[in-house]
């Protein structure tokens, strides 16, 4: 193999677009695809940035000549030569109208037959195979683009949240354990036997503090670490685009972000959103889409029944209603010739496996005939009255579930709108769809534990007029809190915090906790709310989340460079992994895997 010499690069193949034709240029990369003819040779090279070709005919010095027909897919080369204009253009690439005629070629290194071909116009590679050589997946120019796509847009956060006066402070990574929400990742501390950092959630209490500390406004693009299972939007380690602001009141925080908002989708995408963004409380949101994420680029929209069945004979529905719940139908405008009653089962059988619904409820009105799985026992005024609500017509299926829990409703009908738009194209496609979620509920209801839990976290502020609910009606307390919600997923969200220690001891008093636990648990933050805390608040963003979405992807995996898998391993370095006995020695710890 040949060194690097005196070659180095000039140019990366985007910015070949921009050099006069005649000059002469260096180009460097990996070989995509090498085509030998005979008297010529042409063989796309590939940068972070595109493909070049680079061209070879009976004029080149026969010593190149004869080093180019060996090249291989995935060679590294370095290339001198002239920029020319391609005598067969292609617009399947950005420089298809260029090509460069090599004088000096030097192969840095060859390759093996790789394990799976680095293209995009194949058909999808095994996951476990992809991730095994996740570094040859990297080499991708879809996949190499999202992670240079993510690059631009942390960097758009930081340039802009610079130019509005924050201020980037790195928080420990090593902190304490505060088990409330998801488990924490522990580390053993070797030089304090039997105690145990814990990799942080976020940096929640940090950047209270530095609020506090009088920094006023603080940023940090951090990497967090929650023990949970995964999803396809979810990995035990992620990163978020963190905030916080002093001074301040909700509407200032989403202020700003929309700004934030605006300017990346505009350098991003050139897409221009329109601000102020959308505001709809939590519970619009769950009465309209059944869903605090609610996606509203298409309709299917909830309707409420239950007062016009709380009174009916047919039980399923009455008892609903009788006992706390609710009857809830969406409108499949136009869907009856494909929703037919096959679809439906499977559609019933999705419900009750994943979202607990005892069932689904239908009547489909085609040209031809009705069918229905409830109407037979309603009254015809019943039936008239939901037919005049639903605005049922020809073509139409009207989808029911009902329940004694309202979430159970929510959770069903939410899903299945979202299932039907997406199987049958009713999302437009290429659009962005952005809007505030606003109004929370401060507490959420815990059944198997028989406790309130907080919404989001135990520093939330509560609104002023539900203070006095605090320890006597927790479930009628709503919180200052808010989520930016895009395409129906959470891309972000933030609250004001409590800045009272006497309101901060009378939330952790309604969650349940003693004074010990508190003191135990946030001791430091309690007690530095006693020398002086000004009104603040925050956000964070899932950044993985965010470019996710902004660039389209089915997955987080598809815009972070190293994911792990279901089971939270890593596939490529074999991690999590095994360590010798002494280590675990060294820290105190004993593993026994038979209990």
């Amino acid at each position: 193999m040949d060194t690097l010499g005196s070659l180095r690069r000039t140019h990366y193949a985007e910015e070949l677009l921009n050099e006069k034709l005649g000059s002469e240029v260096t180009v460097a990369g990996f070989v995509a695809r090498s085509r030998n003819l005979g008297n010529l040779v042409f063989t796309d090279v590939r940068d972070v940035t595109g493909i070049t070709q680079l061209a070879f005919d009976d004029t080149t010095d026969r010593t190149v000549f004869d080093k180019a027909k060996t090249l291989k897919n995935e060679y590294t080369v370095i290339a001198k030569g002239i920029l020319r204009e391609r005598s067969s253009k292609t617009d399947k690439i950005a420089t298809g109208a260029i090509e460069v005629f090599v004088t000096e070629l030097n192969v840095l290194s060859g390759a093996d037959t790789t394990p799976f071909e680095i293209r995009d116009d194949i058909a999808d590679v095994r996951d476990d195979l992809s991730l095994k050589y996740r570094y040859l997946d990297l080499r991708r120019p879809s996949l190499n683009h999202n992670i240079v796509m993510r690059h631009k847009i942390a960097k758009i956060a930081r340039d802009y949240f610079d130019e509005n006066h924050f201020i980037e402070i790195e928080t420990p990574m090593l902190t304490k354990s505060t088990p409330e929400g998801a488990r924490d990742y522990l580390v053993p501390s070797r030089v304090q036997p039997g105690k145990f950092f814990a990799l942080p959630q976020s940096p929640q209490q940090y950047k209270q503090l530095l609020m506090l500390s009088g920094f006023d406004r603080y940023l940090q693009i951090v990497r967090c670490f929650r023990d949970e299972d995964l999803r396809a939007d979810r990995q035990p380690e992620f990163t978020q685009i963190d905030l916080e602001m002093s001074f301040i009141d909700q509407d200032d925080i989403m202020t700003i972000n929309e700004g934030f908002l605006k300017r990346v989708f505009k350098e991003v995408l050139n897409i221009d959103i329109q601000t102020p963004l959308r505001r709809m409380t939590y519970a619009e949101a769950m009465d309209r889409f059944g869903s605090d994420k609610p996606d509203t680029r298409f309709g299917l929209e909830l309707t409420d029944l239950s007062d016009l069945l709380q009174n009916t004979e047919f039980g399923v529905f009455a008892n609903a209603v009788n006992n706390g719940g609710t009857v809830r139908c969406i409108n499949a405008k136009g869907l009856a010739d494909k929703l037919t009653r096959k679809e439906i089962d499977k559609l019933t059988d999705l419900m009750k496996k994943h979202y607990h619904a005892k069932g689904l409820a239908f009547t489909r009105i085609t040209a031809d005939n009705r069918s229905s799985s409830y109407e037979k026992f309603l009254s015809e005024n019943e039936i008239l009255a939901i037919n005049e609500r639903m605005n049922a017509e020809t073509g139409d299926v009207l989808l029911i579930v009902s329940d004694e829990k309202k979430q159970t409703v929510f959770d069903s009908l939410g899903a299945l709108r979202v299932e039907i738009a997406k199987k049958y194209d009713l999302i437009p496609p290429h659009t962005f769809d952005l809007l505030w979620i606003v109004e929370f509920p401060l507490f959420e209801y815990s059944e198997e534990d028989g406790r309130f839990y907080a919404k989001h976290h135990p520093f939330t502020m509560p609104f002023d007029e539900d203070l006095d609910k605090l320890e006597t009606d927790q479930g009628a307390c709503r919180a200052k809190a808010y989520d930016i919600v895009i395409n129906g997923c959470e891309a972000g969200g933030g609250s004001i915090r409590i800045n009272n220690p006497e309101i901060q001891k009378k939330m952790f008093r309604a969650l349940g906790f003693t004074d010990e636990r508190a003191e135990a648990q946030f001791g430091h933050l309690i007690e530095a709310y006693r020398y002086g805390a000004p009104p603040h608040g925050g956000m964070a963003y899932g950044l993985d989340r965010l470019v996710m979405l902004m660039l389209e992807q089915e997955s987080i995996r598809d815009v972070i460079a190293f994911p792990k898998v279901q089971n939270t391993s890593e596939p490529m370095m074999a991690s999590p992994s095994e360590v010798d006995l002494k280590q675990l020695e060294e820290l105190h710890i004993k593993v026994d895997l038979n209990e």
